[in-house]
């Protein structure tokens, strides 16, 4: 290692990985290690340069929490988190998006046409839809993770007055793979922008707007699970997407509804708006 030079540091860092047991550790950790190098020569970074990179990490650490993650986010607006999501969408799925920096676990369970709307502002909105395997046959006993934000364009962990288990839910389908509840229609809002991502942003000339849109984790027994979003025709940051976790199969139109048997039995009054979307899930 003492003859370490300029031109044989990559393949000496490259090799000193090769005792790890795991073969793929071994093949990503040299894969990281030679275009991390070889982007450092493609700059020439400065050591400032360098630096202020390792900065921008640090603060992501202190400022992220059990709460919010801004490494996540970092990944998010350098469109590295969709990339992941485009190359592990499985034929036939429902396409995947971004988890997002505001997943946490633990959700309550919501029965199937439950209400998630309780006491939030906002207007009254019905979704339904079923989940499928790639034949379109129902999933029985699937599971729905689900979350938003509310109508002002924060979720709970960002908003001291709401409720820690705020519009947020887990729902398991029946043998029809049927999934329906009632909540309000959220806004678009912009991405966290008081620390690192948000000064990042800013240097690059961005805005942090995301559109309006729901988050859903969807699984089952025998099929790969789905992290993605569902999101709504018209809004003006649908093709401006800060996080870039639009895709055109996931947008969905809001529908005004007078079906008088249907509002009665999710006790909404007509006319009301409605959504409808399938999940497809590959084995």
């Amino acid at each position: 290692m003492r003859n370490v030079s300029e031109s044989s540091i990559t393949q000496a860092v490259v090799h000193s990985f090769e005792g790890a047991t795991d073969a793929r550790f071994r093949q990503v950790i040299a894969s990281l290690t030679r275009h991390l190098h070889a982007f450092a020569r493609e700059v020439n970074l400065t050591p400032q340069e360098w630096k202020a990179g390792i900065d921008f990490l640090y603060r992501a650490g202190q400022i992220s929490d059990e709460k919010r993650n801004e490494f996540i986010l970092t990944s998010d607006v350098l469109g590295l988190s969709s990339l992941v999501d485009m190359l592990q969408s499985a034929t036939g799925a429902t396409e995947r998006s971004a988890l997002g920096p505001f997943y946490a676990e633990g959700s309550p369970p919501l029965a199937v046409g439950g209400d998630l709307k309780q006491d939030n502002d906002g207007a009254p909105l019905l979704v339904r839809g079923r989940v499928l395997d790639d034949s379109d046959k129902p999933v029985a006993g699937a599971q729905l993770d689900f979350w938003q934000a509310a109508v002002n364009g924060k979720y709970w962990q960002q908003d001291p007055e709401q409720d820690p288990q705020n519009l947020r839910f887990r729902m398991t389908t029946g043998d029809d793979g049927v999934y329906a509840f009632t909540t309000v229609q959220p806004a678009p809002y912009s991405v966290p922008y008081d620390g690192p991502v948000g000064d990042l942003l800013r240097a690059g000339g961005r805005h942090a707007w995301r559109p309006a849109h729901f988050h859903f984790i969807v699984g089952a027994a025998g099929f790969r699970p789905l992290t993605t979003e569902v999101f709504f025709a018209n809004d003006p940051y649908l093709d401006g997407d800060a996080i870039f976790g639009v895709r055109e199969s996931l947008v969905v139109t809001i529908a005004l509804n007078e079906d008088v048997a249907l509002a009665k039995q999710y006790k909404l009054t007509v006319p009301f708006h409605s959504v409808a979307f399938d999940f497809r899930l590959g084995r």
